[in-house]
């Protein structure tokens, strides 16, 4: 089947107009927010799941490679084409089909944004818990791929424990339906294998999510600290007092001091660290613990602790932590951003490591993470423009990895292996590991036909470009 004659059948599938293959109109499709980039022969927006396993279907007879592709948000490559294949892309699947008060419950299509969801729910007295910090822009289909997290992931956990069950479309077209709407199922978790797959295995068309009810009382701490090893004692603090906050994040000097650059978040110029504590429950358990977390911000040496109960408040506090990646565009034009995750008493030690790489390459890391649960984000920056800047700076970042693998830790948190931390997978499995995983995948999808070339080594390398910093874009 030649590509024009491919073409038409995608056209008679989902129509003339949601077919594209353009190369201009290809240009914002070749990237994700990694540093990779693969243009893709066409896109495909299909309007329900019959659309996608027709389009599944076609391209298999073809030997087109697919890509689901949410928003575009992914930082290591998931939503990058393989040499030869087409993206299919959910902005028409955006509808939010049912919300089950009673069951507290909601059954959506892939291409809802995760705030859109959260947003409409609440004003029925339920939230959806995942918050990626791309929450704005992100798609529930892409959360699903990734097992997204968030700053909230420390008390309510990632996507894979907020999400009941899928329809799925599979690698020949089939469509089938994992876990169901109760919150337990019989037999293998199939669920739970799917989520985080990184579109390896199928492309969720439907996807039921359990709510929460809003916490009654919500209340945020800023603490301020002279150095990061205080703020890493202050997390070991609140943490070993058996309290779990809602979220527990930690900015570093060198961001605090972008994000003073471009807008005033109240952080005094020579703060070596910021915690954000944030807590939530009913009212008194909220008063109680509030004031157990005060005591050990200031008995680990804060300079400043401020507390936020209402809602606009409490959105000040954050500000600098969700412009922060936005701001680092005040320092260096582009950013690389690592994904590595440590036990939390390893922080100190392994920022200081992480220190040293920045000295030893000559390169400003830039760090701002979700404390709480040890998901360390070192955004390494720079300027493409300089000849052997990018090479140096992915070489810097496997360097990191390495730090946190030794220190007892892993490759990724929230952002998935993709294409970025693909070769380095043998820092932590064994081929013997990489083998029975992909015997998982080939249950799902034997002809590797589905996002190829993602999570396990090949050798093989994606043209990369650099990612451009740009005010409002959060890790």
């Amino acid at each position: 089947m030649d590509f024009k004659q491919f073409l038409k059948g995608l056209q008679a599938i989902v129509g003339e107009r949601n077919v594209v293959y353009h190369s201009d109109d290809l240009l914002v499709f070749e990237y994700d927010g990694s540093v990779d980039r693969g243009m893709p022969d066409a896109v495909v927006f299909p309007s329900s799941a019959h659309e996608v396993s027709q389009i599944i279907k076609l391209s298999r007879r073809a030997g087109v490679p697919v890509v689901g592709r949410g928003t575009g948000t992914g930082l290591s490559g998931g939503a990058i084409t393989a040499p030869g294949g087409i993206q299919v892309a959910f902005p028409r699947m955006n509808h939010i089909l049912e919300v089950d008060t009673e069951n507290r419950l909601a059954l959506v299509e892939p291409g809802v944004i995760n705030l859109d969801l959260d947003t409409h729910v609440r004003k029925f007295g339920l939230r959806y818990a995942p918050d990626p910090s791309s929450q704005k822009a992100c798609s529930l289909g892409g959360n699903i791929a990734e097992n997204a997290g968030g700053p909230h992931c420390l008390a309510y956990g990632t996507t894979t424990n907020h999400v009941l069950g899928m329809e799925v479309v599979l690698e020949d077209g089939q469509i089938v339906n994992l876990g169901s709407l109760a919150r337990e199922t019989v037999g293998y978790d199939l669920r739970g294998v799917f989520t985080g797959s990184e579109g390896t295995f199928g492309i969720a068309t439907k996807i039921a999510v359990r709510l929460l009810p809003v916490p009654e009382a919500v209340r945020t701490f800023l603490g301020i600290f002279p150095d990061v090893e205080s703020a890493c004692t202050a997390v070991s603090a609140v943490i070993e007092q058996g309290i779990v906050p809602a979220a527990l994040e930690m900015i570093d000097a060198l961001t605090i001091q972008a994000v003073q650059k471009v807008s005033d978040a109240g952080y005094p110029d020579d703060a070596g660290a910021v915690l954000l504590i944030e807590l939530e429950g009913l009212q008194d358990e909220v008063d109680e613990i509030g004031e157990e977390v005060e005591a050990a911000l200031w008995d680990t040496g804060a300079t400043q602790v401020r507390a936020a109960e209402a809602a606009e408040e409490r959105e000040q506090l954050w500000v600098g932590r969700k412009g922060a990646l936005g701001a680092l565009g005040s320092i260096a034009p582009n950013y690389f951003l690592v994904d590595g995750v440590v036990p939390r008493t390893q922080l100190a030690p392994v920022l200081a490591a992480v220190a040293d790489i920045s000295v030893k390459y000559d390169i400003p890391i830039a760090n701002v993470f979700h404390a709480g649960d040890g998901n360390l984000h070192p955004c390494l920056l720079f300027d493409e423009r300089k000849p052997g800047a990018l090479d140096k700076i992915v070489e810097a970042g496997t360097a990191v990895l390495q730090v946190c693998v030794d220190a007892g830790g892993t490759l990724t948190g929230e952002h998935g292996v993709g294409l970025e931390k693909k070769e380095q997978m043998p820092l932590v499995f064994s081929t013997d590991d990489m083998a029975a995983m992909v015997l998982v995948r080939d249950a799902f999808a034997p002809a590797n036909s589905l996002n190829p070339g993602k999570i396990f080594p090949d050798g093989k390398k994606h043209t990369p470009h650099a990612h451009t910093a740009a005010p409002g874009m959060t890790i």
